[in-house]
């Protein structure tokens, strides 16, 4: 996962716009990290979808404070890429991976047993990346479009973080887990029905968890990342950001007058399953520049669903 400086954001956060705001400062540069080295030495750490993009970059936030990590990914050519670049981040432990697909909780309860066969213990943090989204009309989504959504990042988290407690709650250890959301579950999403359902769901198992294996020393949380360019964003994304006339001016539609860098999104999973954080669980950090609470003073115009997507009028 490349992670370099945005090119409209300068050393001082300089938008490029040439009206003198600007906007939230750069973070500091790749290779520093948020907490002390060897802050997870000694630990593995579980990412779903750690293969590509997102989920990679907090991967790497992990291993570079000496965690032992197991990416796990339903493409076994993600995984290879991943592994060797993962294994080559100063400071990182062990780089493990695993084939599986979430929606399957026989292989997901396999993913399990071949850590603790391996490391000799169940992972102490898992990261719940992987999900599943489109953009389409409500009426457009087909049944199978809804359950494919909805069976990853719902069911496939649900999966995933139930294998992880049951196994902490009977061997009485403490874990945590850091669920990956999106702001549409507070505000419901036009255009991504499934997927605001389902992260919607991953919300309130967040909550819900939270409270029931807290007594057990079992934190769970989740993380809110904003627009995040990177080179695995999906055909469908870049595309729609292109359609809104976003592409390079996306810094200008954002409150920060910059996108985020995954780097920023990595050292907020890694604080968020630190023990720097052990009284912080239940909770939903939004990592994306104040983007989710924009309002305009003025609405602009509404424009429907299909319209944004370039659809043709319904037709049962």
């Amino acid at each position: 996962m490349t992670d370099t400086a945005h090119p409209n954001s300068g050393s001082n956060g300089s938008n490029g716009r040439g009206d003198g705001l600007p906007g939230l400062p750069a973070p500091p540069p790749p290779g520093t990290a948020a907490l002390p080295a060897g802050t997870y030495a000694g630990q593995l750490v579980l990412v779903t979808g750690g293969g590509t993009g997102l989920g990679r970059a907090v991967a790497a936030e992990f291993a570079r404070l000496g965690a032992d990590l197991l990416i796990a990914s339903r493409n076994e050519e993600h995984l290879r890429a991943a592994r060797e670049e993962l294994a080559a981040v100063p400071g990182a432990g062990r780089v493990a991976v695993a084939v599986c697909d979430i929606r399957d909780h026989g292989r997901v309860a396999g993913v399990f047993d071949e850590a603790e066969a391996a490391a000799g213990r169940t992972p102490d943090v898992l990261v719940n990346n992987a999900a599943a989204n489109f953009p389409c009309p409500a009426e457009d989504l087909s049944p199978n479009g809804w359950r494919a959504v909805v069976d990853i990042t719902l069911t496939g988290t649900w999966f995933m973080t139930r294998e992880f407690g049951r196994r902490h709650l009977a061997a009485g250890t403490p874990g945590s887990v850091v669920s990956v959301g999106a702001s549409y579950a507070w505000t419901g999403g036009p255009g991504f029905a499934a997927s605001a359902a389902a992260k919607a769901g991953v919300k309130s198992l967040v909550e819900t968890l939270a409270v029931e294996w807290g007594p057990y020393g079992i934190r769970v949380n989740g993380l809110v990342p904003g627009l995040f360019p990177h080179e695995d964003m999906t055909g469908a994304i870049r595309d729609g950001m292109e359609r809104a006339g976003q592409g390079t001016a996306a810094d200008r539609r954002q409150p920060a007058l910059r996108t985020g860098l995954p780097r920023e999104l990595g050292w907020a999973a890694t604080f968020l399953a630190s023990p720097y954080a052990r009284f912080i669980t239940g909770h939903t950090l939004v990592v994306d520049g104040a983007n989710w609470q924009r309002r305009a003073v003025v609405n602009p115009e509404a424009v429907p669903v299909r319209t944004q997507l370039g659809r043709e009028p319904f037709r049962r």
